[in-house]
């Protein structure tokens, strides 16, 4: 077994504490086989064609409680309504809003099985968004 006084004693050839204390120390380990830097590609982010709608808080497009999304929490700009990801993936929509972050945390009807829904805070912006094809990155 290697510690690190034999590392020294061979090294040096000294025991230690027997060297001479004005002596700085210094112990490099050298292996046959280096250690190679790990080279890491970016997360490779997956892009999907969907089709997107809008929607409100409004009793006739969510259920009897409006204003909390699937997931529990408040609707707010950025929150979107997804089947087919999981609660709490990121997304970008980069076509419509550059690099704006959207989180699912909402859900749909479930005939909707591939389409995102993108919360509005007015009835009116979500009728003029429309029905779209877009395309989505997955972030995380």
């Amino acid at each position: 077994m290697w510690t690190f006084d034999n590392v020294y004693d061979k090294i040096t050839g000294q025991t230690r504490g027997t060297n001479n204390s004005a002596i700085q120390e210094t112990v490099i380990l050298e292996t046959k086989n280096p250690v190679t830097p790990v080279k890491t590609k970016p997360s490779a982010v997956k892009h999907y064609t969907v089709t997107a709608t809008a929607y409100s808080s409004t009793v006739d497009q969510t259920d009897d409680t409006p204003f909390i999304t699937a997931s529990g929490t408040y609707v707010r700009d950025g929150i979107v309504a997804a089947n087919f990801l999981p609660f709490g993936t990121v997304i970008k929509i980069p076509e419509l809003f550059g690099d704006k972050i959207f989180v699912v945390e909402d859900r749909m009807h479930k005939r909707f099985s591939h389409r995102l829904d993108i919360w509005f805070p007015e009835r009116q912006m979500a009728k003029e968004f429309g029905i779209k094809q877009i395309r989505i990155e997955i972030i995380s």
